[in-house]
């Protein structure tokens, strides 16, 4: 079939003007990724607090009487996607830069301007004040997420190098960061900050916007671009440059930051009415050789670190379930709707270990567990690095798994009821849940075995049923703990050789229960 000539020319110039435009992208990030390397080679510059003292003494309340006013998104009316800024102040101390790029390729510096905001309450003093050359404090991101006659907010960039994003139908939750140096280690955690963005305009009809952004910190500057899908899964394209000002003792790629404070396992002495309060239920990996792990999260007595060690890993990712409302109880907070996030490697990474984070926390307020990828190599002084990966908002069982998932564990004291002569309180009794496509349409009498190790401890006994609705199975296993020693088990159902299941792996702390 012959186009005509016009739509043939139309078609061509389309394609031309995006070639452009990619083209203007990449030189951007090329200039980004340069300051950040002659940024690196120079003593850091910690700027403290930036801010006047009427906002940096605002309290939680005080600050949310801050509101952006609508009518002044940026790129209102003019597209898809529109922009509303944070106003500086409360823990926000340290205002970012935020520059426009508009279509012609420009960058443009956007400065504060008061009366974008409303102040509101007790702080309708602010608004007589003179906040010139503020800067912002953050930014969101708005498109058409759920309606097509309203724009929600769906990402926000906003403190250290934090933002946060949701899919279609769900609710704020767990959050990423752009660096992790240090976390856990003795001498304290380093936390970078994006210092500078560039938000660059994207067409009316486009349904992918760019943001890129500098990085700083003591140890490590970097060049972030990110190419932003929003959507029913909202997707985010990642492409990191980085620079060591100073050796790393733990760089941590890709993190994701969530709150567990109980619900399934750890048996947490909550008096709450709520059957489950975390923002996360469990670490999910895809690891390198293609075997899917779920770590189902603890809210411990002391602080947790596991390692999973690994060669070009697939995917991880810290994931929410179950998703329905009677799992939670919380008609306010709506736990069930949080985001699970995934990472997925888009280049080698070759060796290292994700690692998880387990903090104490009496506050649902807390963020207490985050994950990341560390390298094996260290990163020392003068190196630079590249990272590539995806990130991806989804819900139940990370993206193309098929082998059935963990809905749920529970464990209690192993003892029958009646017991004439039951065993100590040590011995706990496990059951774990699992359902999921390879799972569905097995018959009852299917010869389904689970495959179970231990690292600690006798396997007092073990067992495998199909539940009465058909569709979910169920193990079941007695453990007897080596006094106070951890046990790390690892157990995943298996038919005629063939996994059905992801390998629910959970370390037992016997001097934990509580």
């Amino acid at each position: 079939m012959k186009l005509p000539s016009q739509i043939l020319a139309m078609a061509l110039g389309s394609l031309v003007a995006l070639d452009a435009a990619a083209s203007s992208h990449s030189e951007l990030f090329d200039r980004i990724a340069k300051r950040a390397k002659t940024l690196a080679s120079k003593p850091y510059e910690d700027t403290g607090s930036e801010i006047p003292k009427a906002l940096a003494e605002l309290n939680y309340d005080q600050y949310r009487q801050i509101r952006f006013r609508q009518e002044h998104a940026i790129w209102r009316d003019q597209g898809l996607f529109e922009v509303q800024l944070f106003h500086p102040g409360f823990l926000y101390e340290q205002p970012v830069s935020i520059n426009l790029v508009g279509s012609d390729g420009e960058s443009r510096p956007l400065p504060f301007d008061a009366s974008r905001f409303r102040y509101d309450g007790e702080v309708t003093h602010l608004a007589d004040k003179n906040f010139s050359d503020l800067g912002h404090a953050g930014f969101r991101l708005h498109y058409p997420l759920n309606s097509g006659e309203y724009r929600d907010e769906f990402m926000v960039f906003l403190g250290a190098s934090y933002f946060r994003m949701i899919g279609r139908g769900q609710g704020y939750g767990l959050s990423s960061r752009g660096l992790a140096i240090d976390t856990a280690e003795p001498q304290g955690e380093e936390f970078p900050a994006f210092r500078e963005f560039w938000l660059v305009k994207p067409e009316p009809d486009a349904t992918r916007m760019t943001v890129m952004a500098l990085l700083d910190s003591p140890s490590v500057t970097g060049a972030y671009r990110f190419d932003i899908d929003p959507g029913r899964q909202t997707v985010v394209d990642t492409h990191a440059r980085l620079y060591a000002r100073k050796d790393v003792n733990k760089l941590g790629v890709a993190p994701l930051t969530s709150m567990f404070m109980h619900g399934g396992l750890g048996g947490y002495p909550a008096d709450d009415y709520r059957l489950r309060v975390h923002d996360s239920s469990g670490l999910a990996l895809h690891s390198g050789h293609g075997e899917r792990i779920w770590r189902p999260l603890s809210n411990p007595a002391k602080l947790h670190i596991s390692s999973f060690q690994d060669t070009s890993p697939k995917g991880f990712g810290l994931v929410q379930r179950p998703r329905h409302f009677q799992g939670y109880l919380d008609a306010e907070a709506r736990y069930e709707k949080r985001p699970s996030q995934w990472v997925t490697p888009l280049s080698d990474w070759g060796k290292g270990h994700v690692e998880l984070v387990e903090i104490p926390s009496d506050s649902e307020a807390n963020d207490n567990i985050t994950a990341y990828w560390v390298p094996q190599e260290p990163f020392e002084a003068g190196e630079s690095r590249s990272y590539r990966y995806r990130l991806r908002t989804f819900g139940t069982t990370p993206p193309d798994q098929q082998l059935g998932h963990v809905i749920r564990s529970r464990q209690g004291w192993a003892a029958l009821p009646g017991q004439d002569d039951p065993p100590p309180p040590s011995q706990r009794l496990f059951i774990v849940d699992f359902r999921g496509p390879a799972l569905e349409g097995l018959e009852a009498d299917q010869p389904v075995k689970s495959q179970l190790t231990t690292s600690n401890g006798d396997i007092v006994q073990q067992w495998v049923q199909q539940l009465p609705d058909g569709k979910t199975w169920r193990a079941s296993f007695r453990l007897a703990p080596e006094e106070s020693t951890p046990a790390d088990m690892r157990l995943k159902l298996m038919l005629r050789g063939q996994p059905l299941t992801e390998t629910w792996n959970y370390v037992w702390y016997p001097d934990e229960r509580r």
